[in-house]
């Protein structure tokens, strides 16, 4: 097979250009040495791969749902993700997710979808006490385990619920999103020198998602 493209989605070859327009506005890198340079390089190609065909998938999947098309992302704004994004997502799905319309979309459906029962919003305020504690049981040292604490200390469950409910329904929905993921890369094939930087197959792997 002779190999012009950066995969294969469903059997619908995705163009090296996008790819190469997502890098266009490179990333800043001190200079290293031949060797590591060219590993970098084509590390990062594998990376960028992987975002590009995730916004493949997810304008597709958007698509199949009937959702409007996203606009599109200038490449000036590429590579400039929140680092508590990589942190909580990794590097991929973060920089798919601050760059692709399609995959936020997609996301912000899921998200909507997911139901969260009135006892898993009261058990995650029941098991969090900490987090509600009053300013003034803060600057007292309230234990908020502990015997001594007493309602008045903490912010009323009324009063946390929706914050609560919001917050778990996007953990449900990035749970789903990670799901849909799974599923949708599975009728994807790469390109030689296009597989996940993580794929134990190529000698320049490494584990950051």
């Amino acid at each position: 097979m002779s190999w012009e493209h950066v995969a294969l989605v469903h059997g619908e070859a995705i163009p090296e250009e996008r790819v190469a327009a997502f890098l266009d506005d490179g990333s800043k890198t001190p200079p290293m040495g031949a060797e590591r340079t060219a590993r970098a390089e084509r590390q990062r190609r594998r990376w960028a791969t992987q975002v590009v065909v995730i916004d493949e998938l997810a304008r597709r999947t958007c698509a199949e749902r009937g959702l409007a098309p996203p606009a599109e992302v200038s490449p000036s704004r590429m590579l400039t993700v929140a680092e508590a994004d990589v942190a909580d997502l990794g590097s991929i799905v973060a920089a798919a997710l601050a760059h692709s319309p399609a995959a936020r979309l997609l996301l912000a459906e899921l998200e909507s979808e997911q139901r969260i029962p009135e006892e898993a919003v009261r058990d995650y305020y029941e098991r969090n006490r900490d987090r509600y504690l009053t300013p003034q049981a803060l600057r007292h040292g309230v234990d908020p385990y502990g015997t001594a604490a007493g309602p008045a200390d903490f912010h009323p469950y009324e009063q946390a619920r929706d914050g609560i409910e919001r917050e778990l329904r996007r953990a449900a929905g990035l749970r789903a999103f990670f799901g849909w993921l799974d599923q949708a890369r599975t009728g994807v094939e790469f390109a030689p020198g296009h597989e996940h930087p993580g794929d134990p197959s190529h000698p320049d792997h490494e584990h950051r998602h």
